[in-house]
């Protein structure tokens, strides 16, 4: 990989200890490394450490006449490939989520387009404390990529998680968000110009009565971010959605709907002059006989037993795949073993001309979580997408349909037939 310029903030922890080492490896793998000190990480290493060993001026303030006569805060934000926190305390991870900007460090960060990798290092306790656990999702939201913590022994003497990673498991992450960075500035703006795209995204609600309904843990954030990256490569896009609580991106055309019939129905209305449908949202497979118009009351008898009738709600995909003039046709597979197998059968059995599968049983990834690991199967084989944001998913899924619907077309063309 080519040289790259590492912004490295160190915050005011223990684990600013291992800093120097982590700059050491850095730099001997060819990066220049740019540290930056706030206030409190002074108390744990010194300026003269990290110009030793990366050669560089240390910035540790936002006052600092001689840099700032260039505007070096922003300077720096513009150097940056990608801007490291390590550590990355509670305070520091807390300012980053609210968006306060008092020293240079959190200056630099709501300054810089570059990717951000932080390494949260702290007591078990304030790791696991809720506003930290909150403010932690809300960065990953923003799209600021997390390393660790590791669990085990702490300095204060507990034991859990909030141990920074080791120098060597940051240097693999910040290789792993440089190279999901090019990858995805090598997709044009324009690579999806011209094409109407409809996306499902979110769960289905099967109403049991006014207060209960039947539903599933998707989040609806892989189908946003596919409408997100569509939009972005230029396509006219429709979002149907399901309930979630989610702001619709710029520039895409909302639609609302609770259960799969609403669903169904929307899809269908949206269909014309579709060119790709990519069906992500998690639609109900079974939904109640009947959907009482009250409240169902607890019985008063002594049987604190009571049986709900299921049937199958319908399937929107296959509806989409039987018609005689069909889009392009995108699904996705949420498995819990045989992974790939299953999916490679269901998009057969579907009629899909893509099908998107992850393996839910990992809790890092998939339902409600901020990343995924796909596999994306189509008639000329498997690509998959690694361990990456949801956001950096979206787009190399957009980029290959993109692909895969050009040679599509070219092949229609060339038949003299319709899809």
């Amino acid at each position: 990989m080519a040289r790259k310029t590492i912004v490295l903030g160190i915050t005011g922890g223990i684990a600013a200890y291992k800093t120097p080492e982590l700059a050491r490896q850095m730099v001997s793998s060819g990066d220049r490394v740019i540290p930056v000190l706030t206030k409190g990480a002074e108390n744990f290493v010194t300026k003269a450490t990290l110009a030793a060993v990366t050669g560089e001026k240390v910035r540790h303030s936002l006052w600092d006449e001689d840099a700032e006569r260039t505007i070096g805060h922003i300077e720096l934000a513009r150097l940056a490939d990608i801007l490291l926190i390590a550590p990355a305390t509670a305070n520091v991870v807390a300012k980053f989520a609210h968006g306060v900007a008092d020293d240079l460090l959190s200056t630099i960060y709501t300054a810089t387009q570059a990717p951000v990798l932080i390494a949260p290092a702290m007591n078990q306790q304030m790791y696991n404390h809720a506003s930290t656990q909150r403010n932690l999702a809300q960065l990953k939201e923003d799209g600021v990529h997390v390393v660790g913590p590791n669990s085990g022994d702490q300095a204060c003497g507990e034991v859990g998680p909030g141990r920074m990673s080791e120098p060597h498991e940051i240097v693999s992450a910040v290789e792993e968000v440089v190279t999901q960075a090019s990858h995805r500035s090598a997709h044009p703006s324009g690579l999806a110009n011209g094409v109407k795209v409809l996306v499902t995204a979110g769960p289905t609600r099967e109403r049991i009565d006014p207060v209960r309904y039947l539903t599933n843990a998707s989040s609806g954030r892989q189908g946003f971010a596919i409408a997100a990256a569509a939009q972005t490569m230029g396509a006219d896009v429709t979002l149907i959605t399901g309930p979630v609580s989610l702001d619709a991106p710029p520039g895409v055309h909302r639609v609302n709907v609770e259960s799969a019939a609403e669903m169904h129905d929307a899809v269908h209305e949206n269909l014309q002059s579709c060119d790709v449908l990519f069906a992500v949202a998690a639609v109900a497979d079974y939904k109640p006989t009947t959907s009482h118009d009250v409240k169902i009351k607890k019985s008063s008898e002594s049987s604190d037993k009571r049986t709900l009738e299921l049937v199958e709600t319908v399937d929107v995909v296959e509806s989409v795949a039987n018609l005689a003039n069909r889009p392009f046709l995108v699904g996705f597979a949420a498995e819990t073993n045989d992974v790939v197998q299953h999916a490679r059968e269901k998009r057969v059995r579907k009629k899909l001309d893509v099908i998107v599968v992850n393996d839910v049983s990992d809790k890092s990834i998939g339902f409600d979580s901020f990343e995924n690991r796909v596999t994306l199967i189509h008639d000329d084989g498997d690509v998959e997408i690694p361990f990456a944001s949801k956001d950096v998913i979206a787009e190399r899924i957009v980029s290959e349909t993109m692909s895969l619907l050009a040679s599509s077309d070219n092949a229609t063309r060339s038949n003299g037939s319709t899809r």
